[in-house]
């Protein structure tokens, strides 16, 4: 039968019992077991729920009869470890918890997690035998301290102990600026950390086998130090780097089994192979010249997509992955100036600078919204990621548009009147100059004066693919900096294979030159030529592409922007393209 696509599915049994596809990360099972009460950060949307289901079927001793239909396929069920299917498991996820005064946090904590060890005793009674009963009206930390002392009591299984974004409703305090709140659920008599205390004691009796904490944001952690000082954080730990997201060889091989499986068109692979890599890899967590990886959900949503209609989404931004700008917002919200000056920061040079020591280091709320920490936050949300040891940059074009979009956003541009008619021109003659025109004409006029001091070729190409996309991204996609033998071109058209541009490429390079490099030229916009040496660069890059696609239908251009004066669009005709 068919396997199909589960998106935004994260249990691992429904999985398997659907017949999705799975890409197998169980061999991380047997590393884990390794490591005493680790705790693994990533950003949302990276599977971290998927991994805790996955763990869960795995130790439940419940799930022993069905071990071999839920991992024999895998790599673990094929070299398990001792411990499988021989504990009960409590599986928290803290996101869940409802924020509010600390009367209303402590009352959601405590529902939560006792209806968690209700379910626990409630499903393994077997073991239990009556021996002990969940009252719903007593603190988790009460309840939770029943099933661990009848557990050493009777000598039954020990608990395996999973809490799924540990820091969500911790995190919603502070970036809310609710101060007050949070020091006082940080307090040392407060019910998280008398919590975690009770997780530290089973571990010392053993009546809990193991603790697995992810999250988002490594700043709770810390303050829970003094009741959980046994974590093991392996979030930068390049053994495990890999956990989450997808390797290169990981797709391809996903890839396969979809292509295979649905039948399509392999002359379409290598297109669908550049679109996804583009927009959905660039990752790197721990090595910035490392294998890097994609963000698991989001190409999942595309393949979704794909599947189900055998084209590509006309929108390639989960739209869920949007609602993350509003941490962005939160995090920066509270100085206005410094949050242009990071924004503008990225969109010009798609870098920006940050201090490794920050990563590794111990923090508290204090740092947090302070500039120079804004960089690690969005390290850890998965909106930058490692660029060298001094700078991050965004990951892939997924997020340089995310971050176009919130660029105009602050800076008040409109995007969305008064370019209909230039983009639907523009399906009818493919002019390229005229589109540009129309960009300069709309967009540049609208932007302040400072930003013509900070502006560059990556600005210009990066507003220009963003604004482009919003209106053509029925008929085409666009890469950013695809490598050929001969370099990197800066953007290209590439019509979409299944619409009536299918085949045609269009390879722009983008020059820009200050007001004042323009005036040592002594010329005019008009009567400037196209130079010699930008013709031979963007030469070569279409000799490539000509290589990898020798049925396309190749154009090629050199846009050059001045300062804030205007601009110059060449086509270039060569013989045989």
């Amino acid at each position: 039968m068919k396997k199909r696509i589960l998106y935004a599915e994260a249990s691992y049994e429904a999985i398997i019992q659907e017949n999705g596809y799975f890409v197998d990360k169980t061999q991380y099972i047997e590393k884990l077991e390794r490591i005493k009460n680790p705790v693994f950060l990533r950003p949302r949307r990276f599977g971290k729920s998927l991994l805790c289901t996955m763990l869960e079927a795995y130790y439940d001793i419940r799930k022993k009869d069905d071990f071999h239909e839920l991992f024999g396929h895998t790599w673990i069920g094929k070299k398990p470890t001792p411990l499988h299917s021989s504990c009960f498991v409590l599986h928290l996820d803290f996101s869940v918890i409802e924020v509010g005064d600390m009367a209303t946090i402590e009352k959601s904590f405590n529902h939560v997690c006792n209806a968690q060890l209700d379910n626990l005793v409630f499903f393994n009674q077997q073991w239990f035998q009556d021996q002990i009963t969940i009252d719903l009206d007593k603190s988790a930390v009460n309840n939770l301290q029943s099933i661990l002392k009848t557990v050493k009591r009777d000598n039954l299984p020990p608990l395996f102990v999973i809490i799924d974004e540990y820091d969500n409703f911790a995190n919603q305090l502070i970036v809310s600026h609710e101060d007050h709140l949070y020091h006082q659920l940080m307090s040392s008599k407060g019910f998280l950390k008398t919590f975690f205390k009770t997780l530290k004691e089973g571990r010392k009796s053993q009546t809990i086998r193991n603790v697995f904490i992810t999250g988002v944001l490594p700043v709770t952690i810390d303050e829970l130090a003094s009741g959980f000082n046994i974590a093991t954080i392996i979030t930068l730990e390049p053994e495990f780097e890999n956990m989450l997201g997808f390797t290169q060889a990981e797709v391809d091989r996903l890839l396969d089994e979809i292509y295979h499986d649905y039948e399509m068109d392999p002359d379409t692979r290598s297109e669908t192979d550049a679109l996804i890599k583009n927009q959905y890899n660039g990752y790197h967590f721990i090595h910035p010249n490392g294998e890097p990886v994609y963000n698991s959900t989001i190409l999942i949503y595309f393949l979704h997509y794909f599947t189900r209609y055998r084209a590509y989404p006309e929108y390639l931004t989960d739209m869920n992955l949007k609602t993350d700008l509003e941490w962005v917002r939160r995090i920066t919200g509270s100085n206005p100036d410094l949050t242009k000056g990071f924004v503008d920061q990225l969109m010009v040079h798609n870098t920006i600078e940050y201090d490794k020591n920050f990563l590794t280091a111990k923090f508290n709320m204090s740092q947090f919204f302070e500039k120079g920490f804004f960089p690690i936050s969005f390290y850890y949300l998965g909106m930058l990621t490692r660029l060298d040891s001094f700078n991050l940059k965004l990951p892939n074009m997924n997020m340089r548009k995310i971050f176009a979009e919130y660029f105009n956003e602050l800076h008040a541009i409109d995007v969305s009147t008064g370019y209909t008619n230039a983009m639907q021109q523009f399906l009818k003659d493919l002019d390229l100059s005229a589109l540009f025109a129309a960009y300069w004409d709309r967009y540049i006029s609208q932007l302040p004066e400072a930003i013509f001091q900070k502006v560059n070729e990556n600005f210009y190409r990066t507003t220009f693919y963003e604004l482009c996309s919003r209106y053509l991204s029925e008929w085409f996609t666009w890469n950013v900096e695809r490598s050929y033998p001969k370099g990197r071109s800066d953007l290209e058209f590439v019509g979409k294979y299944n619409e009536c541009f299918a085949g045609i490429r269009m390879v722009i390079e983008f020059k820009y030159l200050s007001n004042a490099e323009f005036k040592r030229l002594k010329t005019t916009i008009e009567d400037f030529t196209l130079q010699d040496e930008d013709t031979k660069q963007i030469a070569g890059y279409v000799d490539g592409l000509a290589v990898e696609y020798p049925e396309a239908k190749i154009s090629q251009y050199v846009i050059y922007c001045i300062g804030n004066q205007g601009w110059r669009v060449f086509k270039i005709n060569v013989a045989g393209i």
